[in-house]
């Protein structure tokens, strides 16, 4: 199994197309993790401004919603436009728009302005993900798509981490703590974007991500947006053909509910318990669950692969989110640092390890023609769940985060959903005889 899975790992990596797919996304997912911080630090972590939980909740909620609410339609883009053109142009306008962002930042005006230029710049990475991995089918074979997922998911969320942490340690050498430092780190995101944006104009010809069949454009706008309209209901009618994609992507969404609740709870324990108020201690005590999260996220990876081939991205599914409700009990009640950071090991395990399924389901599952729509959908009730997981904790939470009943609540929950969702995708698998297992592995378990 081992050797399998290196090769399988080798084949991925030696396709050129890939390799190159993937470089623009870890350019455009560490740039990410700069920009992110200086907001973080402009923002969150300001100590002229202690950021209540339901204030925490709504900043989260302005800078996901909005997308959220109009994501599906940006995925009809995606099945109607060059995907290599979408990469390109949402490079250069989040180059332009970080521009003004770092101006307000440094004048020190954060508010409804800046607000919305980052609601704009985070939308369209959002909806550059969610080209990436519809464009991923083009580059890499069917039976390798759960071991290409692994591979950029991981190396994305890597990515990330190492753009906060490279941030963290410039503010702590080079640049001033405050506005100045965070406007200065924003300025250095357009260079990132603009990078990832020539890359991916100079590696890929028009049509070579996508898609296959291109719906024609109709004339006006009155037509455009009955285009789109159409469009999405016929791409909701098809995720009710790819029933395993649409199952695991509910699971997925109750999955992110409760990890929002989760998250704020964590925010505030190392804000106001294990912190002390001392917001510098905080970053570097937050630095550690960082760790714990990229590690998971690196576990998740290596193991999902050969393990969903073996029995079936549904039945790994239940196993992670049953190994989540066993965790927040046992490693969050007692409250304890060390402990907390092993939840966050396993939390980021089973979340990543669903995305790899998930995602390999949408691609395995869907036809190319309605890719795009289905992952913006997946994508906006992704981000939907998490922040009405962190509003609705936000209206129980202490100050200081410290609730043994939200814990006891997310653990009952995610057992819930490991049953519900062992049933529904158990049955479903059997019915269809189809799952992201190998097919001969897959026709043996579901004659058990």
């Amino acid at each position: 199994m081992a050797e399998r899975r290196t090769h399988n790992l080798r084949v991925v990596l030696g396709a050129p197309a890939f390799r190159r797919l993937l470089g623009v996304r870890l350019g455009g997912q560490f740039t990410d993790g700069v920009f992110q911080a200086a907001l973080a630090g402009s923002v969150l972590f300001n100590p002229d401004r202690q950021a209540t939980p339901t204030a925490i909740a709504l900043a989260a909620a302005v800078l996901v919603l909005p997308y959220s609410l109009v994501g599906p339609f940006a995925g009809v883009l995606l099945d109607r436009w060059s995907r290599r053109s979408v990469i390109w142009w949402t490079n250069v306008l989040r180059a332009g728009l970080v521009l003004p962002i770092a101006a307000l930042v440094l004048a020190g005006n954060e508010g409804g302005l800046f607000f919305t230029a980052t609601l704009v710049v985070i939308g369209l990475g959002r909806l550059l993900l969610s080209g990436l991995s519809a464009a991923t089918p083009h580059v890499v074979t069917d039976d390798r798509l759960v071991t290409a997922n692994a591979v950029a998911g991981t190396a994305g969320s890597v990515a990330y981490s190492l753009g906060l942490g490279c941030a963290l340690a410039l503010l702590r050498t080079v640049l001033p703590a405050g506005n100045h430092g965070y406007a200065a780190l924003a300025l250095l995101a357009p260079v990132g974007y603009l990078a990832c944006a020539a890359a991916a104009r100079a590696c890929f010809t028009r049509g070579q991500l996508g898609p296959d069949e291109v719906v024609p454009h109709r004339p006006g706008l009155a037509g455009e947006a009955g285009a789109v309209l159409r469009g999405m209901v016929d791409g909701i009618r098809h995720l009710g053909w790819a029933r395993g994609a649409a199952y695991a992507m509910a699971a997925q969404a109750g999955y992110r509910v409760l990890f929002g609740a989760l998250a704020l709870a964590l925010l505030l324990l190392y804000r106001s318990v294990f912190g002390a108020d001392d917001l510098t201690g905080v970053s570097t005590q937050l630095g550690l669950v960082f760790a714990a999260g990229a590690l998971g996220v690196l576990a998740a990876a290596t193991v999902t692969p050969p393990v969903s081939r073996r029995i079936g991205g549904w039945r790994w599914v239940t196993g992670l989110l049953a190994a989540v409700a066993l965790a927040v009990p046992v490693f969050g009640l007692p409250f304890a640092p060390p402990l907390l950071i092993l939840l966050v090991l396993v939390v980021n395990v089973a979340g990543h390890g669903i995305k790899i399924v998930v995602d390999t389901m949408v691609q395995h599952e869907c036809a190319d023609a309605f890719r795009g729509r289905v992952f913006a959908v997946n994508d906006t009730v992704f981000n939907l769940a998490y922040v009405v997981g962190m509003v609705g904790a936000s209206r129980i939470l202490p100050l200081d985060g410290r609730s043994p009943a939200l814990l006891v609540a997310a653990a009952l929950g995610y057992a819930a959903l490991a049953g519900a969702y062992a049933l529904a995708a158990g049955r479903w698998a059997r019915r269809a005889g189809d799952d992201i297992a190998d097919p001969e592995r897959t026709a043996a378990l579901s004659h058990r």
